[in-house]
């Protein structure tokens, strides 16, 4: 199953880095949040990537054509000779499409469609947000409701407050986001070919096209309770270059004694 990530983003809300990189290349530790959720998802077995490029796209194509493994993985130097003990991405397959600069996520998608001919689903994602989540218990789920298109739906994670306003504007209730009973669409997709039917000319993903769908009863959503998190701001970057100092990422689930259900 092929896993389709937009990378084509301006990432305005991260400014000082966006003038030279664009964000799914902004790092986390050694390596840019694109490796980080590239990562996640090999560890599940899904390692055929299809990356829709966009704003300085020659950036991402330039970091994959000049990979250097021993940045991550531990080697043993012997004089000039340098032997890998492990490595990233060895047996990962990787196209880098350029979808131009001003499209939005569905016009991205729609690009690479020859690519995923004959594949009965796929997957897609925004490249910016992190979980540990059990992918293949979730994919598993998704496929089994027979939907057209499902995501991952969890609690939001920023400060902002929800309030509740009576005729008149007298103030109800006030209370934390996360407190609320509100849902937010974290990005990770679960995608059928008839998708592609939905998404007309110019149109963005999770506008029009899913509201064609949810009037079709064909879109899904899989409620998560456990970590997500996306890198929106420089606070949030902050935040995650903190986990992975402290040795508490919990999406490295790749580098934690678990035992997860193999991938296709």
């Amino acid at each position: 199953m092929k896993v389709v990530l937009f990378c084509g983003g301006l990432g305005m809300r991260l400014r000082d880095y966006s003038e030279t990189i664009p964000k799914p290349m902004v790092n986390i530790g050694f390596r840019p949040i694109l490796w980080h959720v590239m990562k996640y998802y090999a560890h599940f077995g899904y390692k055929d990537f299809i990356l829709c490029l966009g704003y300085k796209a020659d950036v991402v194509k330039s970091y994959f054509r000049n990979y250097d493994e021993s940045v991550s993985n531990d080697f043993i130097l012997d004089g000039n000779e340098l032997t890998l003990l492990n490595s990233d991405i060895h047996d990962w397959k990787i196209s880098l499409i350029d979808t131009g600069v001003n499209a939005n996520v569905g016009q991205r998608l729609k690009a690479v469609e020859p690519l995923l001919e004959g594949e009965e689903a796929f997957l897609a994602n925004y490249t910016d947000g992190l979980t540990d989540l059990d992918l293949n218990a979730y994919v598993n789920d998704a496929l089994g409701t027979g939907k057209t298109a499902s995501f991952l739906c969890v609690r939001p994670t920023q400060t902002f407050h929800v309030v509740s306003v009576r005729d008149g504007g007298t103030v109800s209730n006030i209370a934390p986001v996360t407190q609320s009973d509100v849902w937010i669409n974290s990005g990770f997709f679960v995608l059928r070919p008839e998708i592609f039917e939905v998404i007309h000319q110019g149109e963005d993903l999770v506008v029009e096209p899913f509201h064609r769908l949810i009037e079709q009863e064909q879109l899904y959503a899989h409620k998560y309770t456990g970590f997500w998190t996306a890198m929106d701001t420089f606070r949030d970057k902050d935040r995650l270059d903190q986990m992975y100092a402290s040795g508490d990422a919990p999406w490295e689930l790749w580098r934690q004694d678990r035992v997860l259900r193999p991938g296709p």
